[in-house]
């Protein structure tokens, strides 16, 4: 073959010789047959079929063919007349067919070109086909969505046969214009670039058949006045326009556009490093140096010069020496290393295997590079052997890429910073690749770090070993783990490296598993030390893991990158390597009591889990791990995990607990069954989070969770006297209290209260025992007040209680406009029954009337001290006793009137009919409403002194 021919030239101002734009465009078509011929040649035999017939299939619309639509699909290829040897490989596919004339009807179709690496250096195996098939301008929009359809099908029964293929359907006219239908996916770029794409389409597309790029026609030196001489070229009759399909120029890559191609580089680079790296690279050279121009000018400048050797004109060589030219003048030799090294990945020629070097042209062309690279066959023994790769090497090349990445971002974001405005991305693809890179590469804690990005083909170990710390000889006894490969004995580990270290075992498992290392096949050796862990919970570990998280994980689908992260999945595991009881167990103790709630387990109530390892995957597919071991550490998950819930209330995630050991089973249910019922208050309907105060017993403790400003809390309380001082506190809204189902078993009554609980309203609740009496009031707001006191009648039981809210109620709602009339709180009555040996609330009909009340009334009013103390004045009946005249000695005062008042020998408590608190009760704020139970609470108070004073005795 001849590798050069005479150089070609056009001169517009003093004429051109139709001949000689023959001459040059049968040259262009020369160096393209010989990519077509290497193209082919990659493809196995069913695979060359799809190649041969592909440009038939759109040129006819033939039942037999496949991708066969319905008889309106728009058909024929301008120009285009099938070869005989197309017409074999399409009667080899179907014998029926045969080849029909369909007259002289208009094409629908210009031009059918591949695109991309197909017949370069840079094709392998696992490369793609990209297809672009040009519509003729102003088919109908039916038309175009059918032949989209039917491209769908090519690509499907393409792919039948092994062969990737993507089929882009368009109009040349409307990508001249910039108004290509694109959206950024796997195999499109979106909005991210045009002139990019451009010059990659002229220094690498294959003509397929149709109309022959107009570009063609054009030299390199008059690309900036394209325009003209394009209708030069028509308008004085050079050439039939309808002989061929017009792209546009590409004088330049504008500078607006590289941060767009930069980040869609940067999206792919996530997936497949070594294309993206050679692209990022040359985008970067484009923008620092603008002066050498584009590849595909240099390309086309090279065909007229009489360069026609596909090896000199090969895409992929052309980007090299584009690239090594810039990077030796900039002085970067381990950036051109790393190019270096990236091409012949992407080649995936092993050349130090002899069948790869021998008669196949990649691998001729390939080793003469590698030979002016100065490579080693050590180093060519390193990169063929990839598929042997260890974690460790590929943790090594993985931190080369993602530099190099880290390199490119910066660049793109001093371009952003300079021309964000007018950057050729839109809002949404920008906000969508972002979010992809943030999955990808930022550093999260607890974020699993997947270190594969398609580096090696497989990872996987046939030994692993997971050692306790407390087992290495030459070691502190801390509590971390280690990783090891091929252990045989313990003292192995004085000799082998680690793998990786880590504080927690489910950590290194899920690492090992998210990134391949570990598999079903994978032998395991465990060195637990003083931990308790055996080959078969590990193997369980494994199972569990397989079963939540399969992997590899796919890439998030478009539709979850633009919303929100949320959590997917979430997998609990409870007390890992840990027995919960061993402390016990080593003292000879075992269960006390009936007690089965793993949360207060046996007599001694105590709490069997200890540790939680809680792996979550998000809806962009990260996988991240938290260690809960120290302090609260159920309450501390559970708060995270609703704090995590509360992005998507309607979608709640998929939960799965699991524990090892004795009680495993059952510790697992009783987690999974709190973390289920929290969800179910807290985001009832899909929508939340709900405003209560949920309790929870766990060892000899109180937790309650509540939300603020929706964000998750929780509070831990030592005894039963301290949760019920918690639940009095006041409220800004109605807060109910739900109690877990195990919690305060030994308090069913308040359980009962809480659950009669109602919002705008006061609830009397009361239980008559003997002489002695207990209520409980859940007032407007949900705060609880509880007191006892004896019980003599119902009379002087009621009759002051009732007197006493039918004048706060009355009082609140006179301060309010619609007066009496008002929908304020109303009190509701009950009393605590025994129901089938369950304590049930009754309601009853208790009014002042039903009670009436003998005897004065005696009321107090606050009023606020000087250095921010409350004290009362009490008023019995007309008889007033106030601060200033009686100071301290008011309670003992006004105790000895009572008493004055009543009959020698009448003994029976004194109960306030009427207190008044300030608006300032808390120094910081004006509180408009006190809530019901602050009221009761100084009404207590005052009620125990003045019998105190009375001498008489009161609960």
């Amino acid at each position: 073959m001849i590798a050069h021919a005479p150089p070609i030239a056009l001169d517009f101002d003093e004429g051109i010789d139709r001949k000689t734009l023959s001459r040059l465009r049968d040259r262009f078509c020369q160096v393209n047959a010989a990519r077509w011929q290497r193209a082919r040649s990659a493809l196995n035999y069913r695979q060359q079929s799809v190649l041969d017939v592909l440009p038939l299939i759109f040129h006819l619309n033939h039942p037999s063919l496949p991708g066969y639509l319905d008889h309106d699909c728009p058909f024929g290829i301008a120009h285009y007349e099938p070869r005989q040897d197309v017409i074999s490989a399409a009667q080899r596919l179907a014998r029926s067919f045969s080849l029909r004339d369909s007259g002289n009807r208009r094409a629908d179709i210009e031009a059918l070109f591949l695109m991309g690496s197909p017949g370069s250096l840079g094709h392998s195996v696992a490369s793609d086909l990209d297809v672009w098939l040009c519509h003729r301008p102003g088919l109908a929009e039916a038309g175009i969505q059918r032949l989209e359809r039917k491209a769908a099908k090519v690509s499907e029964w393409a792919g039948n046969l092994g062969l990737e293929v993507h089929v882009f359907v368009f109009c040349a006219d409307e990508f001249r214009q910039g108004r290509q239908r694109a959206e950024v996916n796997g195999e499109n770029c979106g909005s991210a670039q045009h002139f990019l794409l451009l010059d990659e389409f002229y220094r690498t597309g294959i003509h397929l058949g149709g109309c022959y790029p107009l570009w063609w026609l054009i030299p390199e030196e008059h690309e900036k006045d394209y325009q003209a001489r394009a209708r030069q070229l028509i308008d004085c009759r050079f050439i039939r326009g309808g002989d061929y399909v017009d792209f546009g120029p590409v004088p330049a890559i504008p500078t607006d556009e590289f941060l767009g191609a930069g980040v869609w580089q940067l999206y792919k680079g996530i997936d497949s490093p070594w294309k993206s790296l050679l692209k990022l690279l040359l985008i970067e050279c484009y923008a620092r140096d603008a002066d050498h121009g584009i590849l595909s000018l240099a390309f086309k400048a090279a065909i007229y010069a009489g360069e026609i050797d596909p090896d000199q004109l090969d895409p992929y060589v052309l980007l090299y020496r584009r690239l090594e030219q810039w990077l030796y003048q900039v002085g970067a030799p381990e950036r051109l290393e790393l190019v270096r090294r990236a091409l012949y990945l992407k080649a995936g020629l092993p050349l130090s295997r002899a069948e790869a070097a021998g008669a196949r042209w990649q691998g001729r062309l390939l080793h003469r590079l590698v030979a002016d690279w100065g490579w080693s066959e050590a180093t060519l023994r390193e990169l063929d052997e990839r598929n042997g790769w260890r974690a460790e090497e590929v943790l090594i090349m993985r931190r080369t890429i993602v530099r190099e990445l880290n390199h490119s971002y910066r660049f793109l974001a001093r371009l952003a910073r300079a021309y964000g405005s007018h950057a050729a991305i839109s809002g949404t693809d920008m906000s969508l690749l972002g979010r992809k890179l943030c999955a990808a590469f930022q550093r999260k804690a607890g974020k699993i770090e997947l270190i594969n990005p398609n580096i090696a083909p497989s990872l996987a170990e046939e030994n692993l070993a997971f050692c306790h710390q407390s087992t290495q000889a030459l070691a502190d006894k801390g509590e971390g783990w280690l990783l090891y490969r091929d252990l045989e004995t313990s003292t192995d580990t004085l000799w082998q490296p680690v793998i990786r270290r880590s504080s927690n075992l489910a950590d290194l498992l899920v690492w090992c598993h998210c990134n391949g290392l570990l598999t079903r096949a994978t032998r395991l050796n465990v060195q637990a030390g003083r931990r308790a862990l055996s080959v078969a919970e590990l193997r369980e570990l494994m199972d569990v893991l397989g079963q939540k998280l399969p992997v590899p994980l796919l890439p998030a689908s478009r539709e979850e990158l633009l919303e929100a992260a949320r959590m997917l999945k979430t997998v609990l595991f409870v007390n890992v390597a840990l027995d919960p009881q061993a402390h016990l167990t080593e003292q000879g103790l075992h269960k006390l009591s009936s007690r089965h709630d793993c949360l207060g387990f046996s007599g001694g109530r105590e709490n069997l889990v200890h540790t939680i390892d809680q792996v979550t995957l998000s809806s962009w597919n990260e996988v991240s791990l938290q260690h809960y071991g120290t302090g609260d550490t159920l309450v501390q998950c559970l708060k995270n995990h609703l704090a995590a819930v509360v992005q998507a209330p309607d979608r709640l995630p998929d939960l799965m607990v699991h524990s090892f050991g004795s009680h495993g089973g059952a510790i697992a249910r009783r987690v999974r069954e709190l973390f289920q019922d929290v969800q179910h208050y807290f985001f009832a309907a899909g929508s939340g989070p709900h405003s209560l105060r949920y309790v929870i017993e766990m060892d000899r403790r109180f937790f309650v969770l509540q939300f603020s400003d929706g964000q998750p809390g929780f509070v831990g309380l030592a005894s039963k006297v301290a949760l019920d001082g918690y639940l009095l506190k006041p409220q800004a809204d109605y807060v109910p209290v739900v109690f877990d189902r195990y919690a305060l078993l030994a308090d069913p009554a308040l359980r009962a209260v809480c659950h009669a609980s109602q919002p705008d309203n006061v609830q009397l609740v009361y239980r008559i025992q003997g002489e002695c009496v207990k209520f409980w009031v859940v007032d407007e707001r949900g705060s609880i007040f509880s007191w006892q006191q004896p019980y003599a009648n119902r009379q002087h039981l009621f009759a002051p209680l009732l007197k006493f809210f039918e004048n706060l109620l009355e009082r609140r709602q006179l301060r309010h406009s619609s007066g009496l009339g008002g929908n304020s709180a109303r009190l509701l009555c009950y009393e605590m029954v025994m129901r089938e040996g369950a304590w049930l609330t009754e309601r009853r009909l208790l009014t002042v009337e039903n009670a009436p009340l003998e005897g004065m009334d005696v009321q107090a009013v606050g009023v606020q001290g000087g250095e921010g103390e409350l004290r009362f004045d009490v008023f019995c009946g007309d008889q007033e006793f106030t601060v200033l005249e009686y100071g301290d000695q008011l309670i003992s005062a006004a105790a000895h009137y009572i008493q004055s008042r009543r009959q020698p020998g009448e003994s029976y408590p004194v109960y306030l009919t009427d207190v008044h608190l300030p608006h300032d009760l808390d120094p910081q704020a004006y509180q408009q409403d006190l809530q019901t139970t602050q009221y009761l609470q100084y009404r207590y108070q005052l009620e125990l002194a003045l019998n105190n004073g009375l001498g008489g005795t009161s609960g």
